[in-house]
């Protein structure tokens, strides 16, 4: 356990730092099953991530020393497998409010947790839980956030941004690591005390796209239509001509104007 200098109960409390890892989801996952007397709110951090992944199996790209790649493990007992989605509101948010007190306006999250500024990806989550039974045993929560890159890909420049170039300067990623723990730490603990009463509403307040008509493609097909809701379960809500339409995650593809 390394100590530092974060303020909070036990999320980061035991960071550990890694120059290269394929995946820092994977590896967490690696020291869990191997019974590794991990404490809860354990970070793993890397300076290089070389096979960062997304949803479903998506890929994520960083560029090396530049960015935060990190994942956090918690044990959500208290929650049902069914109501797994309340976590990932529960993080998406509070990253929201992390990064918000850094670079203000326009963020926003993707449906289902994609980190947004305008119009162009800072980052994302993926969180893989581990079941037994009826409970949520272990959480591995993986997040990427676009921080110090100043170049991108040809395919990703019109796609993705970072602070940095939001900010026109540098930020340190330790600080900004501390600030975004801190953040998930308090919403986390609302939701062990059962305080779930505002907590879909605050993601559709920060939902990408809400009540604003735009295109989107499934099996090919390009549908027009507003998100208006996200349920419990995580399904998306879309009105369209057909009526209100449901997508659970992967079913709908998000159309860049």
């Amino acid at each position: 356990m390394q100590n530092n200098t974060f303020s909070t109960l036990f999320v980061g409390q035991n960071l550990i730092k890694l120059l290269a890892v394929d995946s820092t989801n994977n590896f967490m996952k690696s020291m869990v099953s191997n019974s590794e007397p991990l404490p809860e709110g354990t970070v793993i951090m890397a300076e290089n991530q070389f096979q960062g992944r997304g949803q479903v199996e998506s890929k994520w790209h960083a560029e090396p020393g530049k960015n935060l790649t990190f994942s956090i493990l918690l044990h959500p007992v208290f929650l049902a497998p069914g109501d797994q989605f309340r976590l990932n509101m529960a993080v998406s948010i509070a990253i929201q409010r992390a990064l918000g007190a850094l670079i203000g306006e326009c963020l926003s999250v993707k449906w289902p947790n994609d980190i947004y500024f305008g119009d162009k990806k800072l980052g994302g989550i993926l969180i893989e839980n581990i079941i037994s039974g009826s409970r949520i045993k272990a959480s591995i929560i993986g997040i990427g956030i676009n921080v110090n890159q100043q170049v991108f890909e040809n395919d990703l420049v019109s796609r993705a941004g970072s602070i940095c170039q939001i900010l026109q300067k540098d930020v340190d990623l330790i600080s900004l690591l501390a600030q975004i723990c801190s953040h998930i730490e308090v919403a986390y603990l609302k939701l062990r005390a059962g305080n779930y009463s505002n907590l879909r509403q605050d993601y559709l307040n920060y939902l990408y796209r809400f009540n604003v008509k735009a295109n989107y493609r499934q099996n090919g097909e390009v549908i027009t239509g507003k998100i208006i809701d996200v349920s419990e379960r995580g399904l998306l809500s879309l009105e369209t001509e057909k009526g209100v339409l449901s997508y659970n995650f992967k079913e709908i593809e998000f159309i860049q104007s």
